[in-house]
């Protein structure tokens, strides 16, 4: 088993229940192959998601004081999206203790992140429901704060969907549309393929776990192939 007192001390945080710490990292496909274990970390996730938005928001509101409130909400976003917390859980080490069934312990690149990026909240609403809300507040500040000056510098904040519209509009005349082409999948692992049009002509597509995400890579596809994207 994995040795979750070693995690504690290395994210300086001293746990009264190491139970809680277990759960963040125990994956839902654990739980099916080990009968023994009863509860996986989706509450946990479902706990944390809120706990996170909560510090993202208030920590942006107070120190951006003259942006509105759509800006900071893409900021937000861009703090806080799958990609930019499974960043943050790799360079804590998780993914050498997430708990996983051997099928998805061979899982890497995007199936991998979206696990990493699940355990990171799950782990932000164990911290909170053990230590309480300054505690959570300390570690999301320490792992996820340091990212803000970058997207904010680089617009990062500004989301791929919104970019081509804005540019394909101006350039072109034309309002990008997305039409669903297939959603593969059992319905708790949906796979969803998205094209992005201009009028009648299909310029890209993406792939996603949602329609949204879907719909983000496509555009940003097409920004690339417009060569749109460093604009």
């Amino acid at each position: 088993m994995k040795d979750f007192d070693k995690f504690a001390k290395h994210i300086g945080i001293k746990f009264n229940n190491i139970s809680l710490l277990r759960l963040a990292f125990t994956h839902r496909s654990f739980v099916n192959e080990n009968k023994l274990f009863k509860e996986h970390n989706e509450r946990l996730e479902f706990l944390g998601d809120a706990v996170l938005e909560l510090v993202v928001t208030e920590y942006l509101f107070k120190r951006f004081k003259d942006k509105p409130e759509g800006e900071l909400t893409a900021i937000r976003a861009a703090l806080v999206n799958t990609q930019s917390i499974s960043n943050a859980a790799e360079k804590l080490g998780m993914n050498d203790y997430l708990l996983l069934s051997k099928g998805e312990a061979g899982d890497t690149g995007r199936a991998r992140r979206y696990i990493l990026a699940n355990a990171f909240e799950a782990l932000v609403g164990a911290v909170y429901l053990d230590r309480g809300y300054s505690m959570a507040k300390k570690f999301i500040s320490e792992h996820l704060f340091g990212n803000v000056n970058k997207i904010v510098e680089n617009k990062l904040w500004q989301d791929p969907k919104s970019k081509l519209q804005e540019l394909a509009q101006e350039r072109i005349g034309v309002t990008p549309s997305y039409k669903e082409i297939s959603a593969t999948g059992p319905d708790h692992d949906k796979v969803f393929t998205v094209c992005v049009m201009f009028d009648e002509a299909e310029i890209a597509q993406g792939k996603g776990k949602s329609k949204r995400e879907a719909q983000q890579n496509a555009a940003k596809r097409a920004l690339t192939i417009k060569g749109w994207d460093n604009l």
